[in-house]
């Protein structure tokens, strides 16, 4: 009990000593010249969502034509009609996460106005916009058994799930493309 309270005591010495926030001293913000602008942006380049929103639709397209393809090889689907429908269904769920992330790419892209609370009202407005994209995907999947003739549940959410992890993979790979390549070394 007595190393307890040993610390609860340090604790509260500890958090005496640093102060508090209104304590603090306000640091002075310096401007950028047009060139040390240049520079920063250089270092810190930005992507685009669009660029993560095609590799999600890609990689939807490529996991229905090699479901499609592979189950026509392989004898797992009997028919063309067959393959087509699971082929469709895979297609549509990854839809699911495309069509509903192109319309949050697109909303978050237009510029906000600059003013002092635009930082909260960006922040409001991905909150409502994301909560738009997650309703579509559901009313999208809702609607699967009326828009997809075959439906098949398996492949639709195998399609979603492509299309969701398809979203890291692309950001591992635009963080690849957009970090400065170390200089190497001359070979011996």
């Amino acid at each position: 009990m007595q190393k307890l309270t040993n610390h609860a005591k340090n604790e509260g010495e500890r958090r005496e000593s640093q102060g508090s926030w209104d304590d603090a001293e306000e640091v002075e913000s310096q401007s950028l010249s047009a060139e040390e602008a240049r520079l920063w942006r250089q270092r810190h380049p930005v992507t685009s969502p669009w660029r993560i929103v095609a590799w999600q639709a890609v990689a939807g397209m490529l996991a229905a034509v090699l479901t499609g393809w592979i189950g026509l090889v392989s004898g797992w689907i009997d028919s063309g009609g067959e393959a087509l429908s699971i082929a469709g269904s895979v297609l549509y769920g990854a839809g699911a996460v495309v069509l509903p992330a192109a319309l949050l790419a697109r909303v978050m892209s237009r510029p906000v106005a600059r003013h002092a609370g635009a930082a909260g009202v960006s922040l409001l407005r991905f909150f409502v916009w994301e909560l738009v994209k997650l309703a579509l995907a559901v009313a999208m999947m809702a609607a699967a058994p009326w828009l997809v003739p075959g439906l098949s549940w398996l492949a639709l959410v195998g399609g979603l799930v492509v299309a969701m992890k398809a979203h890291g993979v692309a950001a591992w790979f635009e963080m690849r493309r957009m970090s400065p390549k170390a200089p190497t070394a001359p070979k011996v």
